[in-house]
């Protein structure tokens, strides 16, 4: 309900004989704290705290929301910005940096001080003018509008603004580059020149569509069937743990498919060099931690240095990924279960990236279609 008090240092068992007046504390219906000093005597203090709680539980909804709304409406976006983050608990450590390093360098230098009634379609639309004035690059706008977006559309939902703040902005459009896919005979020969450990990523990758870091926590126990691999976690390259999969909740967890030869992979593995706990992949030096992100790195760097393998020019650790990808669209597998198998958040993210490898074409449909229409 509140408390009182006073400020005179006389001690609580001698307030009720000194001089000086009450205070009271208490939160107001939407959420400030509030003083009023002025109570002569415990009971006027007590009385007023009283009625306090009384008007707040008498007040209509409306009333409360009014008054939210006229707390959040002149807080600066900074302030806003940092309790929408705080409140953002699903997030790992990683995910976590992201939206930190975004507030960091570009949406608090250019709007932290301003109010929140005050953002509209125009100013949001200036705040990407101006990321793109100073040379900002196409992936960090699309990742800055986002955020913003998320922070604006969280105060839109609480009643900060009369009209949309995000009506007619037309948002930065990221176009990923085309990726660079090697052929089954390029792949062969890079899987080749690495170790055991690097040919492992490398079928995990590029027969599971794992993710480097889903690779680096593969464990025998999650063999779910002859055919299925469940992946459960990874290894975050931020913290060096298991962790959540990306865009997953604790627990949640994808099946993919397991060719026979990944699977011979795995075993083969398992049998030359053992498991803990399951796991086939720990650290070289510390098997009680997990397999390090560096170390495959630093064998990737080192094939090419030493080009052992034809490797095509802007081919990275993630064209093994692309090559599971490249694999199921070409052989017709619908991309809404290749989105899912590789666990993109969105079915988006795949047809911008994978479009071009589809088989079909306007000149396909048109042959199909014209047979039955001739029939």
């Amino acid at each position: 309900m509140g408390s009182f008090f006073k400020e005179c240092g006389h001690p609580r068992s001698r307030w009720s004989k000194c001089p000086h007046s009450y205070k009271i504390r208490y939160w107001s219906a939407s959420g400030k704290q509030v003083e009023e000093p002025g109570f002569t005597t415990q009971d006027d203090a007590i009385g007023r705290l009283t009625d306090v709680y009384k008007a707040k539980k008498a007040a209509p909804r409306n009333q409360v929301k009014a008054e939210r709304v006229s707390l959040y409406r002149a807080m600066r976006f900074g302030e806003y910005a940092a309790e929408w983050k705080a409140g953002q608990r699903d997030l790992g450590p990683a995910s976590e940096r992201h939206p930190e390093s975004l507030l960091e360098h570009h949406m608090l230098p250019l709007l932290g001080s301003r109010r929140m009634n005050t953002f509209d379609p125009g100013v949001v639309d200036g705040f990407i003018r101006s990321m793109e004035r100073v040379g900002v690059g196409l992936t960090t706008r699309v990742n800055a509008f986002d955020k913003l977006k998320a922070i604006l559309l969280d105060a839109h939902r609480l009643g900060l603004f009369d009209d949309h703040p995000l009506t007619g902005v037309k948002p930065p459009q990221y176009a990923p580059k085309r990726a660079v896919i090697p052929s089954p005979q390029q792949l062969r020969r890079i899987r080749e020149a690495g170790d055991d450990r690097f040919r492992l990523i490398t079928d995990l990758m590029s027969g599971c569509g794992m993710r480097n870091g889903e690779a680096a926590a593969v464990n025998l126990r999650n063999i779910v069937a002859d055919d299925v691999y469940r992946i459960t976690e990874q290894v975050n390259q931020t913290t060096g743990t298991y962790a959540r999969l990306k865009h997953r909740k604790n627990g949640e967890y994808r099946d993919v498919p397991l060719p026979t030869r990944v699977k011979q992979t795995i075993e083969r593995y398992a049998d030359t060099h053992g498991t803990t706990d399951g796991y086939l992949l720990r650290h070289p030096q510390d098997t009680t931690r997990p397999f390090p992100h560096y170390y495959l790195n630093n064998q990737w760097q080192h094939i090419k240095r030493t080009r052992e393998a034809d490797i095509p020019e802007g081919t990275v650790l993630y064209s093994f990924r692309h090559f599971f990808a490249s694999n199921c669209l070409t052989h017709n597998i619908p991309i809404t279960d290749v989105a899912d198998w590789m666990g993109h958040k969105n079915i988006d993210v795949t047809f911008k990236i994978y479009r071009h490898l589809m088989p079909g074409t306007i000149s396909t449909a048109a042959t199909i279609l014209n047979h039955h229409l001739t029939a």
